[in-house]
């Protein structure tokens, strides 16, 4: 079996450091960073290193050329695991997605892992979503007429409040909700989780998009794909930083 990952992706950095006091000229703390710093693959990148993980399945990726160029950088305090802030590095240079090079019928699914960077437009995901029966679509665009041929969407509470004028009840039967420490929704049904110490939730929607569709490829049943994101999820959510589950 095997999965294509098609979005934007980037470099997430972690540096650690201490804060223990604050700025005298405005009132932020003073990030005093150790030596102690993490890069991963981010984005995109990260719900394939997720299937990986996760399944036995192979998992290819179309992303932009110069990922390790794009970064996120968070600075965390050591005692609390608090992210002080995060600098995005070369965040308008992501490329634009060629999908003319895509061989459909080598996937048994595709995950189109959108974060509305201009990678993909809103033709390139229909068109995407015409040319293979199994898509699962992750954006941060407003939904519309366009992804009404996306087999599941992935969408968490923000997102479906930004989109929900936009939606039909033929959208709203495809759209699974993550709804973070109560777990997910899927037609009216709540999927919950245990609740668990949470200590960073960055990439966790990438793990659930990665879990969902590794076990509905191999399962076809969507609950099931779900209870088993949700738990990936949970897993990933009780470490630091960007993790697989």
């Amino acid at each position: 079996m095997r999965i294509l990952v098609i979005g934007e992706s980037c470099t997430d950095i972690y540096q650690y450091g201490d804060c223990v006091r604050l700025c005298p000229e405005a009132p932020v703390p003073v990030f005093k960073s150790s030596n102690y710093k993490t890069e991963n693959p981010g984005m995109a990148m990260n719900v394939m290193e997720n299937i990986r993980a996760i399944s036995d399945m192979k998992a290819d990726i179309i992303t932009n050329d110069n990922w390790k160029d794009i970064t996120k950088t968070r600075c965390v305090d050591n005692r609390t695991n608090y992210i002080i802030v995060r600098l995005d590095g070369n965040d308008n240079k992501y490329d634009r997605c060629d999908i003319e090079q895509i061989d459909y019928k080598t996937y048994d699914a595709i995950v189109i892992s959108d974060y509305n960077k201009g990678f993909l437009t809103e033709e390139d995901i229909e068109t995407i979503s015409k040319k293979h029966p199994v898509t699962f679509l992750d954006t941060k665009k407003i939904l519309g007429d366009w992804c009404r041929n996306i087999t599941f969407i992935k969408i968490n509470e923000f997102e479906y409040d930004r989109t929900k004028h936009k939606l039909n009840v033929q959208l709203l039967q495809k759209m699974i909700i993550t709804l973070g420490p109560q777990g997910a929704k899927y037609k009216d049904v709540i999927y919950s989780v245990p609740k668990v110490e949470i200590k960073d939730t960055s990439g966790a929607g990438d793990t659930f998009i990665a879990a969902l569709v590794a076990n509905y490829v191999r399962t076809k049943k969507i609950d099931i794909a779900i209870k088993f994101a949700n738990a990936c999820a949970t897993t990933v959510v009780q470490r630091k930083g960007v993790k697989t589950a």
